[in-house]
């Protein structure tokens, strides 16, 4: 499991069987700002931010780059799973297994965090724990489910509550491109890929959640015409954004050069 640092097949039940509440809409733009400013932990409203997002948007660097402009704790998320290759292959009982281990490896994750001095400091966590709902909706049997929500509803009890959300959000044709494209940089040759469809719905699974979010306040960047690396203009376009927000829901869509 990732440390704390600081930094320098499946079927549509999901959209079935979840409780869902409509969000309301924020559609206030920053003030125009001239010169450069620079964004310094004092000035941040928000203490604990949370990203998410399906896989390949660019999250990790996102709390990376944040992390290191605000002086920030950075909590990565938990990518290596045993059950995760038998899972893709369709190996029966592997989807509760793996949605098991990464659940658990999260709730302990953010629980030493909580037991940890949270608010002595900005912190970026790159997942939202709500997010094993939406992969346990997606991908377990109704007995499955019936037993995972009773564990994840005991489990999310003693977490913490980010201040804001930012979701990164993009067509399922991008999602799929830049996986693939993910996939041929990544130095394990074995790397096993979930399929088209898999993505999919995955990706229609993390809209119709986000859409229906009002735990938080919520950012909605639309990332198909941003440069994944978040150079130094995206990032202050990002915090702009992320301190000027309010209740409820905010759509944005960074400018392209």
């Amino acid at each position: 499991m990732g440390r704390i640092r600081r930094a320098g097949s499946t079927s549509p039940s999901y959209l079935t069987r979840a409780a869902v509440r409509h969000t309301t809409s924020s559609d206030g733009r920053a003030p125009a700002c001239g010169g450069r400013r620079w964004y310094t932990f004092a000035r941040l409203e928000f203490r604990y931010l949370a990203i998410e997002g399906p896989t390949a948007l660019g999250k990790t660097a996102l709390a990376e780059r944040l992390g290191t402009r605000l002086d920030a704790t950075v909590v990565p998320d938990e990518t290596q799973n045993p059950f995760l290759a038998d899972f893709y292959n369709g190996r029966a009982g592997a989807a509760f297994q793996a949605q098991l281990f990464f659940t658990l490896a999260r709730h302990r994750q953010l629980l030493n965090l909580r037991q940890g001095d949270l608010f002595s400091q900005t912190t970026i966590c790159d997942y939202l724990f709500e997010r094993d709902r939406v992969y346990a909706f997606m991908n377990l049997d109704d007995n499955e489910l019936f037993i995972y929500q009773r564990l994840y509803d005991l489990l999310s009890r003693d977490l913490p509550v980010p201040d804001i959300v930012v979701y990164l959000q993009a067509p399922t044709d991008t999602l799929k491109r830049r996986v693939k494209e993910r996939a041929r940089t990544a130095e394990d040759d074995e790397l096993a890929l979930p399929s088209d469809e898999y993505l999919t719905e995955l990706n229609e699974a993390y809209n119709h959640f986000f859409f229906h979010y009002t735990a938080t306040p919520l950012l909605v960047v639309e990332t198909s015409q941003v440069d994944l690396s978040w150079g130094d203009e995206a990032i202050d376009e990002l915090l702009r954004q992320i301190r000027t927000m309010g209740r409820g829901t905010r759509y944005y869509v960074p400018r392209t050069t």
